[in-house]
């Protein structure tokens, strides 16, 4: 009995040890490979120890729910958006060149203080400690981890600056599912803002976007704003200020010129009318004068005609002659003093057309052509001729 009770204990000692024992160590493998491999994990190991790999099984436990959340957008790209944690990748590395190892280490200091404070949800803070990350060393990771932040924030102008700094070597700092994202979010970010395009030609000018200083003129200035109201100005002393607000659409490019003008440059003087035409009134109004004066003159001739062939008779009945004198005295003497009326009116209107034609200045928007407000036209035709004049209001 004793006996059977030893092999039961004995067994149930195997079973347990072989239960404890990790699969991996059950598998049989050549004692030959064994060491080597056991060398190779821990060189591998010694190598990674600074170095989780954000996709990994360590990284994932280490960083679990440090993910910041990112604006909800209908069309947001699906890719992971866990910070980096490392700004040592293997292999070249164009983007530490000229960066001193202590340099290197100050910003891998703060950076690793902005990861803990990202973990944290704390942006604002990580945002500064990125900040100062970059200055230590412009490294795209640290770009995109910054970006990470500000997208928390609600600053999507410096988050698409950011992702376009992570972007511009390529996926070797980040690793190709981190640069996927942000070339992906970075490409919505551009569908979603609107795009400026803003030159001044004028020299001296200082050219603003909403009170903020764009450039010094002569320049340009190509970026991405938030859609809606904006206000663009240029100014510039001696000049008038140029103002070019408006609303600017998502996704949509705006291209504004702007030009500088001084007062004078922006005054011109204009008549109601052209400057011949009081006169040609006036003139008109003398020539029926004139003629209405030769009128009169005839029938001054024909009354004397007729006075003179009635002394003549002594006193005798009209002749046909004489009848005809009087007729045409009569004729004259009507036309003359309709013409002696219509002259005199058209002269006078003449003259007050001349003294109300008189230029006055007029500020002038130099972007829109000059419509002639007068128009003459000569008629000629088969026994007719004229001018035909049009009046635009």
């Amino acid at each position: 009995m004793m006996n059977t009770s030893k092999v039961a204990l004995t067994m149930s000692a195997a079973l347990l040890a072989l239960w404890a024992v990790p699969a991996e160590a059950q598998r049989p493998r050549p004692r030959q490979q064994a060491g080597a491999q056991k060398s190779a994990r821990k060189q591998t190991g010694s190598k990674q120890r600074g170095r989780a790999r954000p996709d990994s099984p360590a990284a994932e436990s280490a960083h679990a729910g440090t993910t910041p959340d990112a604006p909800v957008l209908a069309s947001q790209p699906t890719s992971p958006q866990q910070p980096n944690t490392s700004l040592e990748p293997v292999g070249e590395r164009p983007w530490a060149n000229g960066v001193s190892k202590q340099q290197q280490d100050t910003a891998m200091a703060l950076f690793q203080a902005g990861n803990t404070l990202l973990k944290e949800s704390v942006f604002v803070q990580a945002a500064e400690k990125y900040r100062q990350a970059l200055a230590a060393w412009d490294h795209p990771a640290i770009h995109y981890n910054l970006a990470l932040a500000l997208m928390n924030l609600d600053q999507p102008i410096e988050v698409h600056e950011h992702l376009v700094a992570a972007l511009r070597y390529g996926p070797a700092p980040l690793e190709n599912e981190k640069f996927e994202y942000a070339r992906n979010y970075k490409t919505l970010m551009e569908r979603q803002l609107a795009r400026v395009d803003i030159s001044c030609d004028t020299p001296g000018a200082t050219v603003t976007m909403d009170g903020q200083t764009l450039f010094v003129a002569p320049g340009r200035y190509t970026g991405l704003v938030r859609p809606g109201a904006h206000s663009i100005v240029a100014s510039k002393e001696g000049f008038l200020p140029t103002d070019q607000s408006r609303t600017l659409l998502p996704g949509e490019t705006t291209t504004l010129e702007l030009k500088m003008f001084t007062s004078e440059d922006l005054i011109e003087y204009r008549r109601k009318w052209p400057a011949w035409m009081p006169w040609l009134v006036a003139g008109a109004g003398m020539a029926v004068g004139g003629g209405s004066s030769w009128l009169h003159l005839q029938a001054r001739d024909n009354i004397r005609a007729l006075d003179a062939g009635v002394t003549e008779c002594g006193g005798c009945f009209l002749t046909p002659s004489l009848d005809a004198n009087r007729t045409r005295a009569n004729t004259y003497q009507t036309l003359a003093i309709g013409g002696y009326a219509v002259g005199g009116a058209a002269l006078i209107t003449g003259v007050v057309l001349v003294y109300l034609n008189q230029p006055q200045p007029h500020r002038i928007d130099p972007t829109q052509k000059k419509v002639e407000v007068v128009g003459v036209t000569p008629l000629i035709g088969g026994g007719t001729g004229g001018l035909l004049t049009t009046f635009r209001f």
